[in-house]
């Protein structure tokens, strides 16, 4: 695998470094190129691109698609900061039931690959963040699934005050963990 892919203790879960040329213009890189990832054995085939606006405290998830429409993501901040997070939720796996966090910026350019399997959310840092995002699957709402951010078995260290965080209602009625949908 090539050194821009940063291998996490869960298997299929990297951390993609874009190099950066930068010079007293700016700076330039690619955000995502297909042979590079192929050149990496990671062939997926994204189809759709996301992208969200939120400000401090907000907090997204963890949400994810099951059976057929299950979904590969590709996840970027391009303004501001964000703790990302996810959940294995791959019933065969050593790590289920584990989770992963990482700070991902506009100025770090760290990009997170998701694979399949695993609940995704994040919590914004920053005074506000755009947090764009690839999916390999289209979104279906007959298949989300979720868990609740704040799960006791889980206790998922966002390093934030989770009396502060800005949640939506349907988040906040997620299951905890071992209550969510499978499958």
């Amino acid at each position: 695998m090539s050194a821009q892919f940063v291998e996490t203790p869960f298997e299929g879960l990297f951390i993609f470094e874009p190099v950066v040329w930068a010079d007293d213009r700016g700076y330039f890189f690619e955000s995502y190129n297909r042979r590079v990832w192929e050149a990496a054995g990671l062939n997926v085939d994204f189809v759709q691109d996301n992208q969200a606006r939120s400000t401090r405290g907000v907090l997204r998830g963890l949400h994810y698609q099951t059976g057929d429409a299950a979904q590969a993501k590709l996840v970027r901040v391009t303004e501001g900061e964000v703790l990302d997070v996810v959940v294995d939720v791959r019933g065969h796996s050593k790590t289920f039931g584990r989770w992963y966090s990482v700070r991902l910026s506009a100025a770090n350019k760290r990009q997170l690959f998701v694979p399949r399997g695993f609940a995704h959310g994040y919590l914004v840092l920053s005074d506000t963040a755009e947090f764009v995002y690839k999916c390999d699957n289209y979104y279906s709402k007959a298949h989300e699934g979720g868990i609740r951010y704040d799960d006791p078995t889980l206790r998922i260290d966002w390093q934030f005050n989770l009396a502060e965080v800005l949640v939506s209602e349907k988040d906040v009625a997620l299951p905890k963990f071992g209550e969510h949908r499978t499958g």
